[in-house]
């Protein structure tokens, strides 16, 4: 290789990158549970590099592979168990070379990654090895640059679908023929230099479903797209795009988030960057303060064909927003494309300096077992940190859980480093008598005012019953730094053998230990008293804690990157009486036994706030609604960018955004621009809609109710309709306007339909292809499915909503079941016999569905996407197979029914309403989130409306179908 060469590309990439390029850890650094391998002289290093890591996973089941300097050949691929890292050290990075036209990467054909990352060991030699999941906690590759030899054409560097405190760090990988860098990538991507290949990154979802974060990270000389990728929540900070015909594309026919932050683009032959589905909510993009030199066509819209060319050789993009904006909250949201662009510079500025904090040279590192720490889980080593703080800058910490009975207080320039947050634990023990009690909050770690600190690769415990503690009260300024820190206890807690702590008792109801007690302590990290600085990298789900992360009383600005706050029983983030704090890909998680009552995001006395690429999810198995995914109060200037809020349960939040000062509710799940500016919002009063009868609004007819929805109407038009938590079965009696329970036996109805004779036929999520009838004398039956034929004149019944369309299971009926007059006839398929489940759920359309619709032969049926926000349009076959799914709106929702004209009523936060040929003719307001639309009442005239806790009706122009 002609270095030479190598380093002046990398200065010419503003040089940056040139200095960053040394080796990140440059010394030795002993750790005796570690395992350490050096290059062996026969120039084939596969067996030995793989028998380390077995050993690792073997003997600690997790924990590190320290490789010393030298180049490493490579012939196949390299499986990295959970929880193992993989760390160079040395003057110089070590390498990994992947030697010329290699047996098995010679396949362009047949991608072969060189670095796999798995998601567990097969337990037999020669077994499957699976993909990273979303169970991958704490592994990586760090500091080890990879080449890759001429001819491998089948070669990505690594595959790395994995979850919290996993990432790829401080390297340098030369990809040459390669598919690509990274396939199919996860959580972080920090200080990569990327030069080749057909693509740098290419991948699609995290698998959580989380966002990548790719910090600091220059991209040289590939091929196609650098980026090419799809749902990634992709969040890119200060990149470097140079000699590539297109930075960033999203996917033909898929969505993302897309956010893009200081970045420097030079030579873009092609459009910088390429994204699709422009009339798609789901589609949101926010690049900003972009420096272009010599890049032509800024963006390309690829179903438009519209361009947004270059103003000048040398300019800078302010701006780029495409998505749902909403300027504030009086106003309407619409699909907007902004291109703030300055016309022209004169000058390429100065890179963009990282504002990550250094690392003291590696040489004046202190191991804390050298200063007689022994990290054994037992012994008290209080005394030993306290008396380092005092006499030693920087603090190595070998793997180890290190038991302190005292707040480790750090002096202004305390750095404490660790290499994995899993295996390098500062705890509490159980029962610390000076956590104890009712008191003022007290710190495990906590840093001074203003201090400069770093602590980086390390998790911090309190324990299950330390009242009083505070993981991390952290003080210290601007120019700290906080990366790569567990805040331990919940999911995927490490025991010093190596195993997982267990969080539930046997229902899910509270820790195994009844001396253990949810949401008891004080927050795990606490942003306080003029405190700030960066936060990378961090994963903080302690079921014990009153939240994940709090930033109160401070005007210090701070960036977070890649927070994963989960599981609490109150807040996962709260922000009290704070200004100029950023979260950059923040991630938040409702479990169902701990968060049911949990507001993710609680904002209050607050000003200067930006949430860009915020995910917000309620775990499948969720039981319990909540109104709201973010919480405002007396705030202003609060900016939202890009926006997902999803759960692919029933009872997801009814609104992303509730502003508490003003009593305005954001509906919309997901969108790309959203400003709160604190002031009063000038709101839209509601008039009547030309679809609903003259003089009529939405009425509220009954309320009081957990979760409604399932309904269908009776031949007289009365509304039956399912509570499903309080296993009863309603019906609203349209003459005498009286609600009557039909029935509230424990058997689990989710979904109704009812034949001319007045009989239910009842979904139950109770067993495998469970249906149950009754009859209008209250007998109930359980219903036997029967073969599928052609049917005439009966009522077909089929799901109308689903969570993503399930098209095979809706084109591919396995059975029917027919109601007690032969009158109606339930269409499911095999996937509902079978009771196919999604994370233990029952997942098939029947029983996820919001309602059932009646289908017609002949004519159109609609299917609503509660995930991707689209209707589609299906013919409907005489057994009750749907075909020919066409897109019919980018709308889409919890519910969709239509009126004799063709009009179709889709329920998504609000009631849009289309014409035939998908034009919205209308928007009907409602006062709460409305989840199922069914027409009844006299004449079919009126539509009901099922919303959560009430049933609203309003009476219509024209008769449903």
């Amino acid at each position: 290789m002609n270095w030479k060469l190598c380093f002046a590309a990398l200065v010419g990439l503003g040089g940056l990158v040139a200095v960053r390029a040394a080796s990140f850890y440059s010394v030795r650094l002993d750790d005796p549970k570690a395992v350490y391998l050096s290059p062996t002289a026969n120039g084939e290093d596969t067996a030995d590099l793989q028998a380390a890591i077995d050993r690792v996973q073997e003997t600690a089941g997790q924990g590190l592979v320290l490789l010393a300097p030298g180049r490493y050949s490579l012939t196949n691929t390299i499986y990295v168990w959970p929880g193992v890292r993989l760390i160079g050290y040395g003057p110089e990075r070590p390498v990994f070379t992947l030697p010329p036209t290699t047996p098995g990467f010679t396949d362009n054909a047949n991608e072969k990654p060189l670095v796999f990352f798995a998601g567990g060991r097969p337990r037999h030699s020669g077994g499957a090895v699976p993909d990273a999941n979303p169970g991958t906690f704490y592994s990586a590759l760090a500091n080890v640059n990879v080449e890759i030899g001429d001819g491998n054409v089948g070669a990505a560097v690594a595959r790395a679908h994995y979850a919290q405190h996993c990432f790829l760090a401080h390297m340098d990988w030369h990809l040459g023929p390669a598919q690509a860098g990274v396939h199919e990538g996860g959580n972080v991507i920090e200080d990569v230099h990327f030069f080749g290949g057909t693509h740098a990154i290419r991948t699609s979802k995290p698998s959580p479903g989380w966002q990548l974060t790719v910090i600091d990270c220059a991209f040289e000389n590939q091929r196609e797209a650098a980026i090419l990728e799809h749902e990634a929540g992709l969040t890119l900070i200060r990149p470097r795009f140079r000699h590539v015909p297109v930075a960033v594309e999203i996917e033909p026919q898929w969505a993302d988030e897309l956010w893009v932050q200081d970045a420097r683009l030079e030579d873009v032959s092609s459009a910088a960057f390429i994204y699709g589905l422009e009339q798609s909510p789901r589609t949101e993009i926010n690049l900003t303060n972009i420096i272009c030199a010599r890049v032509p066509v800024f963006a390309l819209a690829r179903e438009s064909g519209r361009t947004f060319p270059a103003p000048a050789d040398l300019y800078q993009v302010k701006s780029f927003v495409h998505g749902l904006c909403q300027a504030d909250l009086g106003k309407t949201p619409e699909i907007t494309t902004v291109f703030d662009c300055a016309t022209r510079m004169t000058a390429l500025p100065a890179a963009t300096t990282a504002p990550l904090a250094v690392l003291p040279p590696a040489d004046t590192w202190v191991n804390l077992r050298d200063l007689g720490a022994k990290g054994d889980a037992e012994t008290d080593d209080t005394t030993v940190f306290q008396k380092a703080i005092a006499e030693h800058r920087t603090l190595y910490l070998p793997s180890g859980c290190y038991v302190v009975r005292d707040t480790v207080k750090l002096k202004p320039d305390t750095v404490l480093i660790g290499l994995h947050p899993g295996a390098t634990q500062i705890l509490l023990s159980d029962g610390t008598p000076a956590y104890q009690g009712i008191g003022t909050p007290k710190a495990l770690l906590e840093t001074p005012s203003g201090g400069r600190n770093i602590v980086m690769g390390i998790g911090l415990y309190t324990g299950g019953n330390n009242r009083r503690a505070v993981a991390a009260l952290w003080k210290a300024g601007a120019d700290s730094l906080m990366n790569d820190v567990r805040f331990l206890g919940g999911h995927g807690t490490p025991l010093p053998d190596g195993s997982r702590q267990n969080p539930y008792n046997a229902n899910h109801s509270g820790d195994p230990d009844p001396h253990r007690h949810w949401d008891s302590q004080y927050p795990s990290l606490w942003v306080t008293d003029g405190g700030g600085g960066t936060f990378l990298d961090i994963w903080t789900p302690s079921t014990f804690a009153q939240a994940g992360m709090v930033v109160s009383d401070t005007d210090t600005p701070g960036a977070a990157y890649e927070i994963s706050s989960e599981h609490h029983v109150r807040h996962e983030l709260q922000v009290r009486r704070a200004a100029h704090w950023s979260f950059y890909a923040l991630q938040t998680e409702e479990e169902r036994g701990e968060s049911g009552f949990a507001l993710p995001i609680d904002i209050d006395s607050s000003r200067d706030i930006l949430l860009a690429n915020f995910h917000s999810y309620r775990v499948v198995s969720s039981e319990q609604p909540f109104p709201w995914a973010v919480k405002v109060s007396a705030s202003r200037d609060i900016h939202f960018r890009n926006f997902h809020c999803d759960s692919n349960s029933k009872v997801s939040f009814d609104d992303s955004v509730y502003d508490q000062t003003y009593d305005v509710h954001v509906r919309q799940h997901e969108f790309a621009v959203l400003d709160i500016p604190g002031t009063a919002p000038k709101l839209h009063v509601a008039t009547s809609s030309p679809l609903l009868a003259s003089g009529f609004l939405v009425q509220k007819v009954v309320g009081g109710f957990f979760n409604i929805s399932g309904g269908a109407a009776g031949p007289e038009g009365d509304f039956y309709f399912v509570d499903a938590h309080t296993q009863r079965i309603y019906r609203w009696g349209c003459a005498e306007r009286q609600l009557t329970t039909v029935c509230d036996s424990p058997l689990d109805p989710v979904n109704l339909a009812v034949d001319r004779g007045g009989n239910l036929l009842v979904v139950s999520a109770a067993g495998n292809g469970t249906v149950f009838t009754l009859t209008t004398n209250g007998v109930i039956q359980p219903a036997s499915p029967s073969p599928v034929t052609a049917l005439a004149d009966r009522d077909l019944y089929l799901p109308n909503s689903d969570w993503r369309l399930n098209e095979p299971s809706l084109s591919q009926p396995a059975a029917h079941f027919v109601s007690p007059d032969q009158s109606a006839v339930l269409v499911v398929g095999r996937d509902f016999l079978s009771g196919a489940t999604s994370w233990g759920v029952k997942s098939s359309p029947p029983i996820r569905s919001f309602g059932l619709s009646r289908a017609v032969p002949g004519q159109p049926f609609y299917v609503t996407d509660e995930s991707a926000l689209r209707t589609w349009l299906a013919d409907v076959a005489p057994d009750g197979s749907l075909r020919h799914f066409k897109l019919f709106a980018e709308q889409g929702g919890e519910s969709v029914t239509t009126d004799d004209h063709g009009n179709v009523y889709i329920a998504a936060g609000q009631i849009y309403v289309y014409d035939s040929k998908g034009k919205l003719l209308d928007t009907i307001a409602v006062p709460e989130r409305p989840v199922q639309l069914v027409f009844g009442g006299p004449a079919h005239r009126t539509l009901f409306i099922a919303a959560r806790e009430t049933l609203y009706a309003v009476r219509t122009r024209y008769p449903g179908r």
